[in-house]
């Protein structure tokens, strides 16, 4: 791996090389989310949720995934957080099929102004299914991807989700886990550096996938929340770094209901809630690998930058 793409790594993990990552980028179904609750809310009252929630992790996480409208650059140019930041390129329309969904970026970004505005990561989320009429084209774009995040010397934190190759199908748990662990030996093998993976919402899938994933991975690999229960999601985060994850990459299941609070009822939940919550998801990701332990660190040789 190179110095550059080393470094970012570092700077989204802690000292012992593991990622505890508050995940705030969503967009859309999140302003849904809480406009539910609310009733409409303009452009700086989202942003300010999302900053809000940013503050709240600040202090114990080591990397926020944030987008660039309404989470990079208030919390770059307010001060909110020092630690590593991330990027998605992509916008979801969640009213679509995962199968149906094509890959549509975020207008005027990209990988090198992640790179140039000091970003540690870029994030690609990617609905997948091997039998998928565009699975050939997806391939194809995370190349593409890898390629620019090469260029650009910054890692790619690649986000492939299961889905069913059809509207009309639906993944059994089983299913979702055999495509889940060929995903994840098909995308470690085409350079990405970390995957941020979900696994099966049944407990009795925990074990055989967190198990296979640790023996496909040939790069770091962090679990995603994917909306479940903080809970559960927790028994699931210890199985994950048990098998071989280094680390957690938290959304909904740290931060969701303060989606229905408002005023002190939500500044209370945020201040007391999402610690405690955080801690606890600091407690299971100290048994976690560090990243370190699936990639080729940088040669530390005297002259390493003369072809850097």
């Amino acid at each position: 791996m190179s110095i550059g793409k080393y470094r970012h790594l570092s700077r989204c993990t802690n000292h012992d090389g593991q990622f505890v990552i508050v995940a705030i980028d969503h967009r859309a179904n999140l302003r849904e989310a809480i406009e539910k609750h609310s009733g409409a809310m303009d452009d700086l009252a989202f942003r300010e949720f999302k900053l809000q929630v940013v503050e709240a992790a600040a202090p114990l996480v080591t990397a926020v995934l944030a987008d660039p409208a309404f989470g990079l650059g208030a919390i770059v140019a307010g001060r909110r957080f020092s630690g590593g930041l991330l990027s998605p390129l992509e916008v979801t329309d969640y009213g679509i099929h995962p199968s149906q969904r094509e890959l549509n970026w975020i207008p005027h970004w990209g990988v090198e102004k992640v790179k140039r505005m000091g970003g540690d990561g870029i994030k690609l989320l990617l609905p997948f299914h091997p039998q998928l009429a565009s699975a050939e084209a997806k391939k194809r774009l995370v190349e593409q991807v890898v390629q620019e995040c090469e260029k650009h010397d910054i890692p790619l934190y690649l986000e492939p989700i299961a889905c069913a190759p059809t509207p009309e199908q639906k993944l059994t748990p089983q299913e979702q886990r055999e495509i889940t662990v060929e995903m994840a030996q098909l995308f470690s093998a085409m350079g990405v550096d970390v995957l941020k993976l979900q696994i099966p919402a049944e407990a009795g899938e925990w074990e055989a996938t967190c198990r296979d994933l640790g023996k496909v991975c040939s790069v770091p690999w962090a679990l995603l929340s994917g909306g479940v229960d903080f809970e559960s999601y927790c028994r699931q985060a210890e199985r994950a770094c048990f098998h071989g994850a280094s680390g957690v990459i938290a959304g909904r299941a740290v931060w969701s209901e303060a989606c229905s609070l408002q005023g002190v009822e939500r500044a209370e939940f945020l201040e007391r809630v999402v610690p405690q919550r955080l801690r606890k998801l600091q407690d299971v990701c100290a048994g976690a690998a560090p990243f370190w332990n699936n990639l080729k660190e940088p040669d530390p040789a005297l002259d390493w930058y003369e072809s850097y």
